[in-house]
């Protein structure tokens, strides 16, 4: 008789546990349901409770949210924002503005967009030569300490008889083969030409590189959406200094910028621009004055490099420029490079050139250039 109860008590309790953990999954299912998509789809065709918002009541909210959370970290809220949904996230690309307009870098996209019009973006490069490995951070301070707000990563690999410079949104992914992959940077044999490839095409039309080493995948490619090729959009030359002369690297910069329109929303990543909003521009190094108490050449770089080296440099639009709204005096610096410590430098950029084009500038001033120096 006892063994019997026991046996029934045995068949309850397995029956009780398989009834409460089946709703367990049912309030889980429930709970992921109610859940909003972040990856931009409604769960609910008729739109849950968060699309159905009023338009007035959501705009009203995003715009209060840009407007308090105007740096990092906080700005990450507006991030959390375009999270919620796909129409939460056509709220928030209508009211945040593009780094021309507003001077702050919000989603990925804005990395490739130009930098604010009359003031620059503060940025730190942080190397590693152990791996060597490049990270970008925004500057949120004006200490030079402050580890900042990530926004790229680089990795030199030599290939042969040459370098190339792997940049990606991701610091611990750094492959063409990845979808943080934003684009890279090659040199020759001497490491004084280089070339500066984007990972989507800068204007409807365009044609990836014929070049075998363009090519972001040796075999087939792996899925339509994402180019197997690689986009030409600068590059990069220093002069040779063969008779050595005393002076600093010189060098020239052509590049195919980036441009936004006034109050227009910023790109997505995915969508290219048209082939006018694309024009190409010339840089040049500016010409350091003589110091003749100091004995050395000298550049006023406003407090942002205090150690000397031959890797600094300030770029500025040549006077023949010709891009609508540049202007193109041979004295506006548009890009300014300096060292601040043994591995710290700084970068401050502003229009036309996008936080990409400059970090990819940059990289091509670290190794060293015996035939430039």
């Amino acid at each position: 008789m006892s063994l019997r109860r026991s046996f029934l008590s045995r068949r309850i309790n397995s029956r009780s546990f398989a009834l409460s953990k089946s709703f367990k999954e049912v309030e889980a299912l429930t709970l992921e349901e109610t859940k909003p998509d972040c990856n931009g789809e409604d769960n609910d065709d008729d739109g849950g409770r968060w699309s159905a918002m009023l338009p007035e009541l959501l705009g009203e909210i995003m715009q209060r949210v840009e407007a308090t959370e105007d740096r990092w970290p906080t700005r990450r809220n507006v991030v959390s924002c375009a999270c919620v949904c796909k129409r939460w996230r056509d709220v928030t690309k209508e009211i945040v503005r593009a780094p021309l307009q507003s001077g702050k870098i919000t989603f990925p996209s804005c990395l490739k967009q130009p930098g604010p019009r009359d003031s620059s973006l503060q940025c730190l490069i942080r190397r590693n030569k152990k791996n060597s490995t490049f990270f970008l951070y925004l500057g949120l301070t004006p200490s030079f300490t402050d580890k900042g707000k990530f926004l790229l990563a680089a990795r030199r690999f030599r290939y042969g008889a040459h370098t190339e410079y792997i940049i990606s949104l991701d610091a611990e992914d750094l492959s063409q083969g990845s979808n943080t992959y934003v684009g890279k940077l090659s040199s020759d044999f001497l490491g004084t030409n280089f070339t500066i490839y984007d990972s989507q095409p800068p204007h409807s039309g365009a044609k990836p590189s014929s070049t075998r080493s363009s090519r972001r995948f040796t075999s087939k490619q792996i899925s339509p959406q994402v180019p197997a090729g690689n986009f030409e959009v600068g590059h990069v030359s220093y002069k040779f200094n063969l008779l050595k002369s005393r002076g600093p690297r010189r060098m020239v910069c052509s590049l195919r910028c980036p441009s936004s329109t006034p109050g227009s929303p910023p790109q997505d990543d995915n969508k290219t621009m048209k082939k006018a909003d694309s024009p190409s521009i010339v840089l040049k190094n500016k010409a350091p004055r003589w110091h003749e108490h100091l004995q050395c050449w000298c550049l006023n770089f406003h407090g942002r490099v205090t150690v000397a080296s031959v890797k600094n440099f300030q770029l500025v639009a040549t006077v023949d420029q010709s891009q609508p709204g540049g202007r193109g005096d041979g004295e506006t610096v548009v890009l300014q490079f300096g060292k601040v410590a043994d591995d710290v430098f700084t970068m401050d950029y502003k229009q036309p050139l996008s936080a990409f084009q400059a970090f990819a500038i940059c990289l091509t001033s670290f190794g060293t250039k015996l035939a430039c120096e």
